[in-house]
């Protein structure tokens, strides 16, 4: 085989190997959710690690539902969902965020 038909298998064989999916954190502090809108892949996990006092929940409602976050400790959720999802924390309703699966 000559080197550019080498090449040319090599970048096809390339172009066809699954990505890796990515993991991203959201940091729970201060009563905030940091970043406030996070965009991520389709099968990227998202980890939800909560460093308040008090515990929380990350909310989409018909997306994704952590339930209680104690603190301390942190939820995940693999994203399989596309689409802008607005999300709470049901304890506080004041602190919200965006998760942008794309």
């Amino acid at each position: 085989m000559n080197s550019a038909r080498m090449l040319a298998f090599a970048v096809l064989a390339a172009a066809a190997l699954p990505v890796a999916a990515a993991t991203h954190t959201v940091t729970i502090e201060g009563m905030k959710f940091v970043p406030e809108t996070l965009t991520v892949k389709k099968g990227d996990r998202i980890v939800w690690n909560n460093r308040d006092v008090v515990p929380h929940t990350a909310t989409a409602k018909g997306a994704f539902d952590s339930r209680s976050i104690a603190a301390g400790k942190r939820w995940s959720h693999v994203a399989r969902k596309a689409g802008r999802h607005a999300y709470v924390c049901t304890f506080h309703p004041g602190m919200k965020a965006t998760l942008v699966v794309q």
